[in-house]
């Protein structure tokens, strides 16, 4: 395993079946409970010291969460977290619910986390379930820190309780390992996760896993044409950036790729010549996350061993500033043959996704799905609590919307198109690269980028406005969230996107 790539912890899930015993609770360091927010005190009654935990239900303050804090009569003095959820809820809201209640009863220490979800039908059951486990093992990973005493772990076990039926959770722990690979990525500090180390540590990565690797540096890129991801990287002292392309191939190895999945790696973004303020660059070091989102949905596809063949294209690079950084009003080519006609060097992401959107949408897969911290005004049009989403099929936007509201990643699909371009007008190039206004960039960038998506492939853009949110998001306890991997992962396996796409 590569230096900066996270030792891998298993974290065991046991599902125990029947009724909830006292000798089942008896192993449990902690219990986190789900109940009904109509029939709490029925379902209460189902489990071992159920009148004193009602009692203590009824001293928490009405509709506080937790519901319920207390310990149970036994050896382990086992804390009891609770939490009410209507039946109806909606994924994120079970999701929130299971990411608060995990904190709430990890906070004193790690051991045996237990789980019970008492008072629902056996499908809701199984459906929250999965949910709290998602919420447990993603508490249970820890990001990378330097300090001189690191911390404890909060998890070492999960225990499911109560089932009527064993949940299969193959595809809650792949979700959760793809993740936990892109937060831990996104979470390094730029001075342990360069570009060369970056590709490093993916040529690794793709050996263990058995995919196919390829590096594309400067000199190659140079002989393609890649004037507009090379613009980007030509302000780096040496040659560490480069296009990386990595194939999972469950069959022939030479099949066309079903999706292709491309990110945004920029490592650090210091703005270029444009150079960003001090308090603009601080997490400029997590301007790589749409790389990793892609990765850890490439990790998932192919932990879950998935019969669709895959590409996975990152474009790594830092934007820097220095003599040979690009600068406003270059005009550069790309790869397809277009001329652009730079406006700002802060605008660097949709510069280096262009031409890895024509090398991705060249090979002619089912469909392209990019990933980037793309645009500030994506945030200001939806806050940190939602993602954007643009496609070159609107008929799809009900679709993507739904997919959002079913995987608890939530998105908000903008319009784009031709008619946009009129804002990117050059009198010198093909177009600009983005508006000298500014206003509605997340929609001019977006129709930017269609423009690099070669042979009508079906493209869908994910600008990652919920890259980042204090707090955490749905069953992420960490700013960082990791947001995409399991929208992707429902999008392919719930709504069955590949075959939409035919």
């Amino acid at each position: 395993m590569h230096s900066l790539l996270p030792e891998h912890k298993e974290i065991r899930v046991i599902q125990q079946l029947g009724r909830i015993t006292a000798k089942a609770l008896e192993p449990l360091d902690q219990l986190l409970l789900i109940l009904p927010a109509k029939g709490t005190a029925a379902a209460l009654k189902q489990l071992p010291q159920g009148a004193k935990l009602q009692a203590a239900m009824r001293r928490r303050t009405a509709g506080s969460t937790p519901a319920l804090v207390a310990r149970l009569a036994n050896k382990r003095q086992t804390l009891v977290v609770g939490g009410t959820i209507a039946a109806n809820a909606s994924s994120f809201e079970q999701l929130s619910l299971a990411r608060k209640l995990v904190s709430a009863a990890t906070a004193e220490k790690a051991g045996c986390l237990g789980v019970a979800i008492v008072g629902f039908g056996d499908d809701a059951q199984a459906v929250l379930c999965r949910n709290a486990v998602a919420a447990a093992l993603a508490a249970a990973f820890s990001l990378p820190e330097f300090k001189s005493k690191g911390s404890p772990p909060r998890i070492r076990s999960v225990r499911v309780v109560g089932l009527a039926d064993k949940v299969d959770l193959d595809r809650v722990r792949a979700e959760a390992n793809g993740n936990n690979i892109a937060r831990w990525l996104t979470a390094l500090p730029p001075n342990k996760l360069d570009a060369k180390g970056y590709a490093d540590a993916l040529r690794v990565l793709a050996k263990d896993n058995g995919w196919a690797f390829e590096r594309m540096a400067t000199k190659e890129l140079e002989k393609l044409g890649a004037g507009a991801f090379l613009a980007v990287a030509q302000g780096n002292d040496d040659d560490s950036a480069s296009i990386v392309r990595m194939r999972y191939r469950p069959g022939a190895k030479d099949a066309k790729p079903d999706l292709g999945l491309v990110g945004k790696g920029i490592i650090f973004d210091t703005g270029g010549t444009n150079l960003k303020p001090f308090q603009s660059m601080l997490d400029m070091h997590g301007d790589m996350q749409g790389s990793a989102v892609a990765l850890g949905t490439f990790l998932a596809t192919s932990q879950l061993q998935l019969p669709i063949a895959v590409d996975c294209w990152l474009a790594i690079t830092e934007n820097r500033t220095g003599p040979r950084a690009y600068k406003s009003q270059d005009v550069v080519v790309a790869a397809n043959g277009k001329t652009i006609q730079t406006i700002h060097t802060d605008a660097e992401g949709r510069m280096a996704l262009a031409d890895t959107l024509v090398f991705a949408s060249r090979e002619e897969p089912g469909l392209v799905f990019d990933y980037a911290t793309l645009t500030g005004s994506c945030v200001n049009a939806i806050t940190t609590r939602y993602s954007g989403v643009f496609t070159n099929r609107p008929d799809w936007h009900p679709r993507l919307k739904r997919t959002g509201h079913g995987s608890g990643e939530r998105v908000w699909p903008f319009p784009i198109g031709k008619e946009f371009l009129a804002e990117l007008k050059s009198d010198v190039a093909d177009l600009m690269q983005c508006s000298v206004k500014g206003t509605g960039d997340h929609i001019l960038a977006g129709s930017f980028l269609a423009e690099f998506v070669e042979n009508d492939v079906p493209w869908i853009h994910m600008d990652l406005s919920a890259s980042n949110h204090k707090g955490g998001l749905g069953h992420v306890p960490t700013e960082v969230t990791g947001f995409g991997v399991r929208y992707t992962m429902s999008l392919l396996l719930d709504e069955n996107i590949l075959e939409a796409a035919d």
